[in-house]
């Protein structure tokens, strides 16, 4: 039997929408024709959902759990209802549709999905581990994809949580590198983290000599990390929920100019208007943070009088986990960050 390409057969309520709109999906793991069965290793709960998970339970891991667990159960995906975002996940192909057969995949191949967890079916049969540092829930359980459903292969240059960590923001790196232009003044929120790391190196190819890439961090001990690591042509410290001083902060930077772009890769809500304030009229506001609200966005940027592009986080861009991969290969700096933290 064939489903709907991009999965409306697994929508149980409210009918009529998409598997993220979805309240509750199916995960019954009996795959249809044009569907893809995955062994789930490990979860990459996106920062923001996961942030707020640990801050409900109080840091304690069984709590997490038992939270994690009672999502899926109820919803049949990994969406945490109060973010309203999932992640990503990492396993081996199970089996694979009899319509899919075209694609360069077989039985046994592991994979990262690309598809955000708030629309993928999923089963847990067990939580066997909390990663409290890095966002990761490794689980015995599957996995369903549908046939639009993006992936990649996990490549053989590096260890699988690596590449895993970096594929989780693969949007933030290759949306960056469409974005950015040379001789610009980027300002980069929550430089210091996952995403943020590679935004700012992408961001500092791109501006060349002449530009600027302006790292926010919130502390000074983060600042000297950042600093240490050279991707950024200044670095700042300020909270990224008070815009005034945010603004103030670049301003010092930048000889009391506002910036061409501002990457927000904050994980806590109220960041959208230190994100605003400091860009040009007409300059762009990219948020990749899934904490952001783009009612306070728009409403925002209206109150202050700002005509600036703003773009959603789309974790999609063309090529982005080739692009991201490659920006792990070049920057030793950054692979070396990313191999301590994640392996």
């Amino acid at each position: 039997m064939r489903g709907c390409k991009y999965g409306t057969h697994r929508v149980i309520e409210p009918k009529g929408v998409l598997p993220q709109a979805a309240q509750k999906i199916s995960n019954d793991m009996t795959i249809f024709d044009n569907e893809m069965l995955i062994q789930v290793q490990a979860l990459n709960i996106d920062s923001a959902s996961f942030t707020q998970i640990k801050e409900t339970c109080g840091g304690d891991e069984e709590k997490i759990k038992a939270m994690i667990m009672g999502i899926v159960n109820e919803r049949g995906k990994m969406q945490n209802p109060v973010t309203g975002s999932g992640g990503m996940l990492i396993g081996t192909i199970k089996a694979i549709g009899k319509d899919l057969t075209d694609r360069a995949l077989k039985v046994g191949d592991k994979i990262a999905s690309l598809v955000s967890l708030t629309l993928t079916p999923l089963k847990i049969e067990e939580i066997t581990a909390i990663k409290m540092g890095i966002d990761r829930v490794e689980i015995i359980g599957t996995a369903v994809l549908f046939e639009s459903g993006i992936y990649a292969k996990l490549p053989d240059d590096m260890e699988e949580t690596l590449a895993l960590a970096a594929l989780d923001v693969a949007g933030a790196p290759a949306q960056t590198r469409k974005l950015v232009k040379k001789g610009q003044t980027v300002l980069v929120l929550g430089a210091n983290g996952k995403s943020g790391l590679l935004c700012c190196y992408e961001a500092k190819k791109q501006v060349g000599e002449e530009g600027q890439v302006i790292g926010l961090v919130r502390s000074e001990n983060k600042k000297k990390f950042l600093e240490e690591t050279g991707l950024c042509h200044d670095v700042i410290i300020a909270d990224a929920t008070n815009p005034i001083q945010t603004l103030e902060e670049v301003l010092n930077v930048t000889n009391g100019k506002e910036i061409d772009v501002a990457i927000n890769c904050v994980n806590v809500p109220n960041t959208e208007m230190s994100t605003i304030l400091p860009v040009r009229e007409e300059g762009i506001v990219y948020f990749f943070s899934m904490a952001t609200s783009f009612t306070k966005a728009a409403l925002g940027a209206e109150g202050v009088g700002k005509d600036v592009h703003m773009i959603i986080g789309n974790g999609y861009s063309l090529n982005h986990a080739d692009i991201t991969l490659d920006d792990l290969r070049e920057s030793k700096v950054i692979r070396d960050i990313f191999e301590k933290l994640y392996l």
